[in-house]
């Protein structure tokens, strides 16, 4: 059978869109592949969220359509959020290119494949607020250990910047159903650590049951035999509720951990923004937060350089950086992103003057954060194993404060012998920048 290489770019929502389609692709007997050399065909799950997302996307398809050129493959087929915005230029621009699917159209690949093998050029969209809603069995890529829940698609939000709605659609929630279904099949195969995600999680159920019901959907996870550790990420500050709260602090598998992206702390900038948020509102929540899960750990992300954006303004996120003291932080420069209002806003900031001072919050953010690692020396908590690092006895594990490929990790100084994925229960001896290290604190792993 014919071998598949894929290529997921871009966001954990859009990875789960590609382990969707591993899974449809290998119920139809494709094999897949990790060398470009190998493949027969070539699969590009596209993003476009920012500037460098989008040059990633079109930098990978090019490269790919050169063994196109070389006569190396049968099809090059393109998915995902470039292949939603620029549809038509893809096809007239990248002539190798055999086939185009719309986000919420991914669950016809092999469809679409075998009618490019046949030999027919296609161009696939449907209705961008259709929800797919996919029996197959997603094909986990994260390692088995740990795996994305997306609980909900598009959002409704439509902050100034942001072209997601316009690519995603509307705010459609996955019924709960499907999703304890899904959470239970992921146990089965040995995922230990839900991670649940979507545009914005805070506010699922809220278009199928008519309220918010994260915090019922959370409780039903907790219930899965199997499943250890359930991270919540993605809730927009405004929309954090009372019983989402308790839920986080009473259900020992929940980590007391949340990405509230915030973006700024201007009043002037966040309106221009179309947040929700004032900067008062903003340090009700987390201290809010803070006071009712005490070892919350709180990630956000920023953006500088936001159209109008003064060095008053600029001066004002610092301080409030300063004064949260967040765990983790991430800073984007601005991105001109065609189609969005901001896109057409006065008074753009020259690129040199966004990154300086994404630069600049990210020298604040790394004090804040050393000094937090180094408060950790001598605590004891559990960890998940990730893997052994090579030629020593040390082993590389996340806290409940670290997500995947986004935070740190703490490397665990071991002769034992551990398995990806086993929760140990180790203390803090050292701190090194972002990450920490330890031993373990007992005999035995979980």
């Amino acid at each position: 059978m014919m071998k598949i290489l894929f290529v997921s770019l871009g966001c954990d929502k859009n990875l789960v869109d590609s382990e969707v389609m591993l899974g449809i692709l290998a119920e139809k007997g494709y094999t897949f592949t990790d060398e470009e050399a190998e493949a027969d065909i070539i699969i590009v799950n596209t993003c476009c969220f920012i500037g460098d997302a989008k040059e990633e996307s079109v930098n990978t398809l090019l490269a790919m359509a050169e063994y196109k050129k070389e006569g190396l493959l049968k099809a090059l087929i393109v998915t995902g959020c470039l292949a939603e915005r620029y549809r038509r230029e893809i096809i007239e621009e990248i002539p190798e290119v055999d086939a185009v699917l719309g986000t919420s159209a991914y669950d016809d690949i092999a469809k679409i494949l075998e009618d490019v093998l046949a030999g027919e050029q296609k161009l696939l969209y449907q209705n961008v607020d259709r929800l797919v809603l996919s029996d197959a069995k997603r094909i986990l890529t994260t390692g088995g250990h740990y795996a994305h829940l997306k609980i909900a698609e598009g959002c409704d939000k439509h902050c100034t910047y942001c072209i997601i709605p316009k690519l995603r659609g509307a705010y459609r929630s996955v019924p709960m159903e499907r999703l304890v279904k899904e959470a239970e099949e992921l146990a089965e195969q040995g995922v230990k650590e839900l991670i649940v995600i979507a545009q914005e999680t805070t506010v699922y159920g809220v278009d199928l049951y008519g309220e918010k019901c994260l915090h019922v959907l959370l409780k039903k996870l907790c219930a899965i035999h199997g499943i250890r550790w359930i991270r919540v990420q993605y809730c927009y500050p405004e929309e954090i509720y009372e019983e989402l709260i308790e839920t986080i602090r009473q259900e020992p598998k929940i980590c007391h951990y949340l990405d509230l992206p915030i973006q700024h702390a201007s009043d002037r900038i966040l309106k221009r923004m179309g947040r929700k948020t004032s900067r008062q509102d903003l340090k009700r929540i987390i201290k809010k937060l803070r006071k009712e899960i005490p070892d919350i750990c709180l990630r956000t992300t920023l953006i500088s350089g936001f159209p109008g954006e003064t060095q008053e303004d600029h001066e004002e996120l610092m301080q409030f950086v300063d004064e949260m003291e967040f765990d983790r932080l991430g800073v984007f420069a601005y991105s001109q992103e065609e189609g969005t209002p901001a896109a057409s806003m006065e008074d753009q900031v020259p690129d040199e003057i966004k990154e300086k001072r994404q630069e600049e919050l990210m020298e604040l953010q790394q004090e804040i954060a050393f000094e937090k690692a180094e408060a950790m020396i001598g605590k004891e908590l559990w960890c998940m194993t990730e893997g052994k690092v090579v030629d020593e006895n040390a082993y590389v594990a996340r806290t409940y404060k670290d997500a995947p490929g986004v935070d740190g990790y703490l490397f665990i100084q071991t002769a034992a012998e551990l398995m990806s994925g086993d929760f140990v229960q180790v203390r803090v001896t050292g701190a090194d920048e972002y990450d920490l290290i330890g031993e373990i604190a007992n005999e035995f792993a979980e």
